[in-house]
């Protein structure tokens, strides 16, 4: 049950703070005093819409805190501990809104998203708009009763799982499908890439090699002449003696002076050193220059394979042979994979074929359930509308055939006539009064079969008077013994029920509520009998109503 509201510049509320009991909760006004006002910001707190328009003038945020008791609510309590919210007897709900149309939303202190506070919200409290029963015509909304009544719940979790994995299936199996396809339209041009790929015998690091063998090979005779050049200055082919003999003799004749200057021998040595060092230069120069080969044959190759290699990474987008070796391997792997694939399409048809059956049983399992139920939701809503004073009514269910979803793959119309005659849709041909009668029969059958601890009805009993309003008057108080039920009305006949009856005012166009007396209560009865001008008959109606 809402046990307080407490709103802080919402709108045209300053600052509210309001505690509610148990039971029958009445609550009226004068029209434009605000009643929508009040409930918007309910909503509000509940997850409903927001808007940086609902901030009033008084600040830079409204803040609206709706504190519940929740003793006992087992599928609240569960979910509060799916999400890690720490559990107790009573759930504080506050959300703020700031000039920019940010909010945040915190349940016990704790901060949590949107979908969680409303999810949570759906097991606190049911409000009926001045607009609902426009739902009547809506298919969810009518199957959406129909289940409660013949408590589909675990069916429709069933129903909506082999649905889920049947999707799933669907868009694998279409995901796969496509794939093959595009492989099919691509296989010959991807073989033939990989072919080319392949016959090429990519080895990495190639590319440079040959850069550098292309290199040496389109400049063979310089290289030949660079080095014939320094053989000859090393070992001259005339009759020069060659240096490193020069180097020999200058080591002996520095080794003679050394045994008179022992400082000399380094020098002696360093000869030696230089004299070794020259003569490995002079061969390996020797061996570089017989490795150099002209060859105008080996050149023409070298090339024939570069240009091969660039052509392909042209072709590929690529900068590297081994990017394109990663190419090659791509498209082997493209190509096997179809195998692959195709085995994996065969798989899902199975699959999918069973997961059809088993969406089809739990489907069928919901028809038969909403089909024996029918009847009994027709009798119960009958008989609350006799007791609504409508004594001919002809009210039954319909069940038809729609696109198959999550529900299944049924239609449900709800079939009406208020002359005993034969029925038509119900949306069409029932008058406001008789709507209101109807949806205040639907909310008494959910209250009782979804356990739903709040119930809040604002002007539910629209285009009502007389002795059927108070008769509508009387189900929401029987209704009020077994929840809390709070009904915003304009009729006497309904305001006069229950014990906590509100008033809502607005002066200065500020919105406030506060709890009636004895007296003011009579007085606001009389008010909605009589209108602005309060006679001494609509006091002692008032009075006869309310049976002080």
């Amino acid at each position: 049950m809402l046990r307080s509201l407490h709103v802080r510049n919402y709108v045209l509320i300053d600052s509210l703070e309001i505690d509610f009991p148990e039971g029958l909760v009445i609550i009226t006004g004068q029209t434009g005093a605000g009643k929508s006002i009040l409930l918007g910001a309910l909503g509000l707190a509940l997850g409903g819409k927001a808007d940086a328009s609902l901030v009033g003038a008084h600040g830079e945020t409204c803040v609206v805190e709706a504190e519940f008791s929740v003793d006992g609510n087992a599928p609240l309590r569960a979910l509060m501990a799916e999400n890690d919210l720490e559990e107790g007897d009573t759930l504080l709900i506050r959300r703020t809104l700031n000039r920019t149309g940010r909010s945040r939303s915190f349940v016990n202190d704790e901060p949590v998203s949107l979908p969680v506070l409303q999810a949570l919200s759906e097991q606190l409290i049911d409000i009926h708009s001045q607009h609902q029963t426009l739902r009547l015509g809506d298919p969810a909304f009518r199957m959406s009763l129909l289940d409660h009544y013949a408590g589909n719940t675990a069916s429709l979790d069933a129903c909506r799982k082999a649905w889920n994995d049947l999707q799933g299936l669907r868009k694998d199996l279409s995901d796969v499908t496509d794939r093959l396809r595009r492989m099919a339209a691509e296989k010959d041009y991807n073989e033939a890439l990989f072919a080319r790929l392949d016959a090429a015998k990519l080895r990495d690091g190639e590319l440079e090699e040959l850069e550098t063998e292309q290199k040496q090979l389109a400049h063979a005779e310089e290289l030949k002449e660079y080095l014939n050049n320094c053989e000859d200055i090393l070992a001259p082919a005339d009759d020069r003696a060659p240096l490193t003999a020069q180097l020999k003799e200058a080591e002996k004749q520095a080794g003679r002076a050394a045994r008179f200057i022992p400082a000399l021998e380094p020098l002696v040595q360093r000869l030696e050193s230089a004299r070794l060092e020259l003569e490995d230069i002079a061969n390996e120069l020797g061996s570089a220059n017989a490795r150099i080969d002209v060859s105008p044959d080996r050149l023409e190759q070298v090339e024939d394979r570069m240009s091969l290699l660039y052509d392909l990474m042209k072709k590929h987008g690529v900068q590297t042979v081994g990017e394109l070796i990663a190419e090659r391997d791509r498209l082997s792997e493209a190509l096997f994979d179809s195998s692959t694939l195709e085995e994996r399409r065969v798989e899902l048809e199975k699959e999918l074929a069973k997961a059809e059956k088993v969406y089809a049983a739990a489907a069928d399992a919901l028809h038969k359930a909403r089909e024996k139920a029918s009847e009994g939701f027709a009798t119960a809503i009958l008989a609350s509308l006799a007791f609504l004073e409508l004594d001919h009514a002809v009210f039954t269910v319909e069940l038809g055939t729609a696109p198959e979803g999550p529900s299944g793959r049924d239609a449900v119309r709800f079939l009406f006539s208020s002359t005993g005659k034969a029925p038509q849709d119900l949306s069409k041909v029932a008058s406001g009064g008789e709507l209101s009668r109807i949806m205040l029969s639907l909310k008494a059958m959910m209250a009782r079969y979804t356990a739903m601890p709040a119930l809040i009805f604002d002007e539910i009993d629209t285009g009502v008077s007389g002795s059927a309003a108070d008769r509508m008057g009387q189900m929401i108080c029987r209704m009020g013994e077994d929840m809390q039920v709070f009904a915003i009305t304009h009729l006497p006949q309904v305001a006069a029920k229950g014990n906590a009856h509100y008033l809502v005012t607005k002066e200065n166009d500020v919105t406030d509520i506060r709890i009636l007396s004895r007296e003011e209560r009579i007085r606001e009865i009389a008010r909605l009998l009589s209108g602005s001008v309060i006679t001494d008959a609509a006091v002692a109606n008032a009075r006869a109503l309310l049976a002080f």
